[in-house]
């Protein structure tokens, strides 16, 4: 993609001169909260490209905000639950926390579904997308493609994990409720779960009775490091609508 930008300005001077038409356009993302109580979306950038909505923002039920990318953009988006934060965007959050800012400039703190995204050139180039619960899980995610073309898979994980999820992987509130669901890998740190070390491979590094529970629950969604045949989607040229908490018929 970066061979793109570096052409010489005959060929851009070519196509202004001849009348040909020559654009390229944003991917808009499109995020949405369905959940039944105000969430903080969140946004890093994997390739120290241009930071979306600023890194974080308030977003109350049944909103929604575009936010648009440029080709070859990367990066991830979440949820962060219970946040309060000052009028200096200082502050803390129950699941999702980002070092303690309402803009984020570093990823969330495990347990926390993630949206995660690289976009190609709009041509040859696909955009890839998937839903992770490898960091464990917070809320509900969904991602749904809009006006490209390719597969163009829905991606999601319409069910509330908290409810079903293993007691030694329950995040709780002061209240006692379960408002995450934690990794394996997070929870007991053992190279097994977490794939590294002796388990740094496909062939080594299987999937478990936690990562099951994640896959069971949402079968399009990363359940664990190596989870790729499953839940790795493409499309090309496309828009995308991310729900958090999405309705079980989306």
């Amino acid at each position: 993609m970066a061979a793109e930008w570096r052409r010489p300005f005959l060929f851009f001077a070519l196509y202004f001169f001849s009348g040909v038409s020559w654009r390229v356009s944003a991917t808009i993302f499109t995020l949405q909260n369905g959940c039944s109580f105000t969430i903080w979306p969140a946004v890093t950038s994997g390739n120290n490209g241009e930071v979306l909505g600023g890194g974080g923002f308030a977003l109350a039920p049944g909103s929604a905000v575009e936010l648009p990318a440029t080709a070859g953009w990367s990066g991830r988006f979440w949820a962060r639950t219970g946040c309060d934060f000052d009028g200096n965007g200082n502050g803390s959050c129950t699941t999702g926390d980002c070092g303690g800012r309402l803009q984020c400039a570093v990823g969330g703190a495990p347990p926390v579904s993630l949206v995660e995204f690289t976009i190609g050139d709009g041509g040859e180039v696909k955009d890839f997308y998937d839903v992770s619960l490898v960091d464990g899980y917070n809320v509900g995610l969904g991602v749904r493609a809009s006006g490209g073309s390719g597969d163009c898979q829905y991606a999601g994980c319409m069910a509330d994990v908290n409810r079903n999820c293993p007691a030694e992987l329950q995040v709780v509130d002061g209240d006692g409720a379960v408002v995450a669901c934690k990794s394996a890998c997070e929870a007991f740190g053992k190279e097994e779960y977490c794939c590294t070390g002796e388990f740094a491979s496909p062939e080594t590094c299987p999937p478990t009775d936690y990562s099951r529970v994640f896959k069971t629950a949402c079968p399009t969604a990363y359940s664990y490091a190596y989870d790729d045949l499953t839940s790795t989607c493409t499309c090309t040229g496309a828009d995308y609508v991310i729900t958090f908490c999405p309705a079980a018929d989306s």
